[in-house]
């Protein structure tokens, strides 16, 4: 048993919350370096989830991988990271969050060097599973030091805002920063990267990172980590699976698993005396509607993005960094808006100011829904943007509250409840819309008649399947059937996105609603 906060040895760091009042100043300078050095593993983690993606034909060409292998490059990684959150932040509560980072960001490092050599596949998925595992360190352990760092609510309301920034910048710069990496040196450029980045933290992280723990910690439960790995891996594999494949067994059986582990993995909670989860931060009524809407907020957010990356790309014509690029003011907006919430809510309940961003994530989802998409990527992009600064305001505040809902001691187990939440949101919004879009678009899609003799059916088939299946086939059509073939696919993908996007409007709607009721007798950030 780790001794109590009083008892510790002086070379112990203790949390600012165990400090005597007016010996560390909130908001000190060092508190501010501190969360600047927390800023590298947040970025080199989001941008580690999309550089790899630019970084796919080289590898498939380099390492002569199968269509599974490809996949499993891809899914490794959030599938090991999201069925280890959980575990991982309860572990940083109980031997340390410095401690715990400082050990993910080793790992993360060496591993990214190691695979970025990967002779094969099989290295290089097994070398995304590890990153997975040291993922998971990382990022509920930058969002919890954050809460015992910054011990004043509005100085902790502007750092999260500024973690969130980090997060949403690095999402954004992945694809650009990926595609240069690639084009510029080798695919292993991509996973290379990491080690200087992770270079400032290790050096001085140990010096200006206060450690923080649970002063009365409980023993690890071996078996509920495994629960927890047993109950999001299948979940989130199910879940990949259903985008892709439709409702088969495969899907529906590994999503049915997930969740007969999770229904044991919370009876087990309930009964340990130190659980791995604390179930009872969720009869918190602020706690889970906070968790709610910031998945709802990332489910809109990442299903917006994957039909708007289509339409750019495939109608549009754009290139992969081109339409990046076009995404960027809209990444920054969420920036912006995340910074402009902290001091809104000093004057607004922070209740209506999440409802307001999902309110406008709403008016976001309804330019698409009402509006015509047929002249150009004008209406997409400025959706983009109301959807960003909605996402932006709702997500800063929402992580706000679920941190500050949650006893310091229990802010490693909060902050990967929240991490988790981000992982579903994106993987939710992925798969519901992507797989609303995709049946739409078969079952509209009419191609024009005489196909048939002009292409061979391999072609037919895959244009019937997707979007990037018909512009393939109408590269090798002669005019005026390849434009026609284009017409009839960007019409029946048109269709779809209408429907997704109704559906995002009435999830947001409802949360917005939702939020404004459970959330309105929070007090403002003054009172």
């Amino acid at each position: 048993m780790t001794p109590s906060a009083a008892s510790q040895p002086k070379s112990f760091h203790p949390t600012a919350s165990n400090l005597p009042a007016g010996s560390r100043p909130p908001g000190s300078r060092r508190d501010w370096l501190a969360l600047g050095l927390l800023m590298f593993p947040v970025l080199l983690v989001a941008v580690d989830n999309t550089a790899l993606t630019f970084a796919l034909p080289a590898i498939a060409s380099a390492l002569d991988t199968s269509g599974v292998e490809l996949l499993w490059i891809v899914d490794a990684y959030p599938l090991v990271l999201a069925g280890l959150l959980v575990a991982m932040g309860s572990l940083g509560d109980r031997v340390g969050r410095r401690r715990l980072l400082i050990i993910g960001s080793i790992g993360f490092a060496a591993v990214s060097a190691a695979t970025a050599f990967a002779p094969n596949a099989g290295w290089l998925i097994a070398g995304r599973a590890a990153l997975g595992l040291f993922g998971a360190m990382l990022m509920p352990s930058t969002l919890s030091l954050i809460r015992n760092i910054f011990t004043d609510p509005n100085r902790r309301r502007l750092a999260i805002a500024v973690w969130a920034a980090g997060f949403s910048g690095g999402a954004a710069l992945g694809p650009i920063f990926g595609g240069w990496l690639v084009e510029q040196f080798w695919w292993g450029a991509v996973l290379l990267v990491a080690v200087p980045i992770m270079l400032p933290l290790l050096v001085l992280g140990p010096a200006f990172i206060p450690e923080s723990r649970d002063p009365a910690p409980g023993k690890v439960d071996a078996p509920s980590i495994l629960l927890s790995l047993f109950t999001m891996a299948p979940a989130v594999y199910g879940i990949k699976e259903f985008a892709t494949e439709g409702p088969g067994a495969a899907a529906l059986g590994t999503m049915a698993f997930g969740v007969a582990m999770g229904v044991v993995f919370v009876r087990r909670q309930q009964r340990l005396h130190s659980p791995l989860l604390d179930i009872s931060l969720f009869r918190n009524r602020v706690f889970s509607m906070a968790i709610t809407a910031n998945v709802l907020a990332l489910f809109s957010f990442n299903g917006f993005i994957l039909f708007l990356a289509q339409h750019l790309q495939l109608i549009e014509g754009m290139s992969p960094s081109a339409a990046g690029m076009a995404m960027i003011p809209a990444l920054v907006a969420t920036v912006v808006a995340g910074l402009a919430a902290v001091p809104a809510v000093r004057k607004v309940r922070p209740g209506f100011v999440v409802a307001a961003g999902l309110a406008m994530s709403a008016t976001g989802y309804s330019l698409v829904t009402f509006g015509s998409h047929t002249g150009g990527p004008s209406l997409l992009l400025a959706a983009l943007l109301i959807l960003a600064l909605g996402v932006g305001t709702a997500e800063t505040i929402s992580n706000d509250l679920i941190l500050g809902s949650a006893p310091p001691e229990k802010s490693g187990a909060a902050a990967a409840v929240s991490e988790t939440g981000y992982e579903v949101g994106a993987l939710l919004g992925t798969a519901v819309l992507g797989s609303i879009l995709t049946a739409s678009y078969q079952h509209n899609l009419r191609l024009p008649a005489g196909i048939t003799e002009a292409a061979p059916t391999a072609g037919t088939a895959q244009a019937g399947e997707t979007l990037a299946g018909a512009m393939e086939l109408a590269a090798r059509l002669p005019q005026p059937m390849a434009d026609s073939v284009r017409l009839a696919a960007a019409g029946a993908f048109d269709s779809g996105v209408h429907i997704t996007a109704a559906i995002g409007l009435v999830l947001m709607a409802t949360a917005a609603v939702l939020a404004a009721v459970v959330l309105r007798k929070v007090p403002r950030a003054d009172s």
